[in-house]
């Protein structure tokens, strides 16, 4: 299937570039998270984000509240029974995020070189001239000089909708900047972010633990992006706020970094967290325009060595408006695909973009066409050498298993697996056919019922690159005797064959375990 990749090292013939992409039942092995919103919340909408490729629904929480979140929850629901497509469910946090109350909800115009003040009395209305904000900390945490950005929902780097202020004074609580572009801002509330400055608030806040108790539990959500994660010990708190539910005790946190503090703990952080998310929204106004490429790139490699998610944001803005990607966001989106990333996060193009269904289609078939070129035999080659010697045996197998896969072509790799684990490990060394990952359900008890894990672990999958996952009949245990481990290998077979990934004559590689051995082994199908 994916016998004719390219090494992006190799010349690119132009007559290729110009032959039509062959359609695919996956439409990309990268993952697509999309969010939820005004534009993308009825079933219908929903069902198209589905189809066009999202695996992912975020649902942010710095806007809407429970109510509002959970209506388009339950359409998700509606529109995965219909299309009997697996989704994951994130919650994404609100964190230490400074806003400006905006009670009239009157548009504001602001002229550069003028004076507004920033104050935290929240009884004065906004204005041109003052900024009502809900942190009472921000003079103490600022001096002359400093740069503030203040902007709706995220900050698009307009030069009209977003204002770029320089602070100029200090008067008690108050404090005075010189507007330095002419802008007009709209909406009930506008983010404010400091740049390169220390805000002494809590990264889980009472209202982020309230929502993670009521609508997070209910709902049991798969992931927890943690936002303006600082230190590893957010991770570890927030972990521990969540094993307190046993609804949550299962849920993955993904560790937004957004600022130079995430940065710079980034390794430690890297350890405690399941996954990161590269915020490069608020990252671009912490750091110079021209490093923002290095920590992407520095980053992504940490996490792809780690075996870890790499979640990449902010990447075609302009499709919020428009039907098309500029030129400059699509070979963004190809690059970050190069670079190693997991997922893509879209996040105002589909929450109130105006077209959530084609962006999620063109990001998915940018990543597509990226894969085509991924240079697999050097990535393979240099996490080999960065795990070293002696590998662990699941890291053998998993590393066995790929390299098996790629020198007979193999269609697709099926992983048997309980944890899903064995499956992150495979995917860890980006084989370039599709990883099918079969995940047999365990019986587990709290001592007043008997239930079956696995749903959380094939749904978690739906975030890693490569990894499709398949939830098998749990009276097929995966450590078991091969002969009844052949009828679960059959039902991966048929949903293979079913979605046209696995063709007669096919090769492909299976991964399982085979009482207390793990085995790797090599099937040619018959007609």
């Amino acid at each position: 299937m994916h016998a004719n990749h390219l090494l992006l090292e190799e010349p690119i013939r132009m007559a290729s570039i110009l032959e039509p992409s062959k359609a695919s039942f996956f439409p990309a092995m990268t993952k697509i998270v999309g969010t939820l919103g005004p534009k993308s919340r009825s079933v219908d909408d929903i069902t198209g984000c589905l189809n066009a490729g999202m695996s992912v629904a975020r649902f942010d929480f710095s806007w809407g509240n429970c109510e509002y979140h959970q209506e388009t929850l339950e359409n998700l629901k509606a529109a995965i029974k219909t299309t009997k497509k697996l989704c994951a469910v994130m919650l994404d946090t609100v964190g230490p995020e400074l806003q400006v109350v905006n009670k009239s909800e009157k548009a504001i115009s602001l002229q550069a070189d003028a004076t507004v003040v920033l104050t935290p009395d929240l009884e004065k209305e906004a204005s041109s001239e003052i900024f009502p904000i809900n942190f009472d900390g921000l003079a103490k945490a600022v001096k002359k000089g400093d740069t503030i950005f203040v902007g709706q929902y995220l900050f698009t780097g307009s030069e009209t909708t977003s204002v770029w202020l320089e602070v100029s004074d200090v008067a008690g609580h108050d404090v005075v900047c010189v507007v330095k572009n002419s802008a007009t801002l709209a909406g009930s509330l506008f983010t404010l972010h400091g740049s390169q400055i220390r805000i002494e608030l809590p990264t889980l806040s009472e209202n982020d633990k309230e929502v993670i108790s009521t609508w997070g539990v209910q709902n049991k959500i798969d992931f927890l992006s943690l936002s303006y994660t600082r230190h590893a010990e957010d991770v570890r708190q927030a972990r521990e706020f969540l094993s307190k539910s046993s609804h949550l005790s299962q849920t993955q946190i993904f560790a937004k970094i957004e600022n130079v503090e995430g940065l710079n703990h980034f390794d430690e952080i890297l350890q405690e967290a399941d996954g990161i998310i590269l915020s490069r929204g608020n990252l671009g106004i912490d750091l110079p325009p021209e490093k923002v490429f290095l920590f992407q790139k520095a980053a992504v490699y940490k996490c792809n060595m780690a075996g870890k998610p790499a979640v990449v944001t902010r990447v075609v803005d302009s499709m919020t408006d428009n039907l098309r990607p500029t030129r400059a966001e699509a070979t963004d989106v190809a690059n970050a695909v190069l670079d190693g990333t997991d997922a893509i996060l879209l996040g105002a193009e589909t929450l109130r973009g105006l077209y959530p269904v084609e962006t999620i289609s063109t990001v998915g078939r940018i990543c597509a066409e990226a894969e085509k070129v991924f240079n697999q035999d050097l990535y393979f080659k240099k996490t080999v050498k960065y795990v070293g010697e002696p590998m662990s045996h699941l890291e053998s197998i998993a590393s066995s298993a790929v390299r098996a896969a790629i020198k007979v072509k193999a269609s697709v790799i099926i992983c048997f697996t309980s944890s899903g684990r064995a499956a992150r490990l495979i995917a860890k060394y980006r084989p370039t056919m599709p990883v099918l990952s079969v995940v047999i359900p365990r019986l587990k008890t709290n001592q007043l019922k008997w239930s079956f894990t696995g749903a959380f672990e094939a749904r978690q999958s739906l975030i890693v690159r490569g990894l499709f996952p398949m939830l098998a009949d749990p009276r097929h245990p995966a450590e078991s005797t091969s002969a009844t481990n052949e009828s679960v290998l059959k039902v991966a077979l048929d949903h293979g064959k079913a979605s046209s990934i696995i063709k007669s004559h096919d090769r492909v590689v299976v991964c399982q375990k085979v009482g207390d051995a793990s085995v790797v082994k090599i099937i040619e199908l018959e007609d």
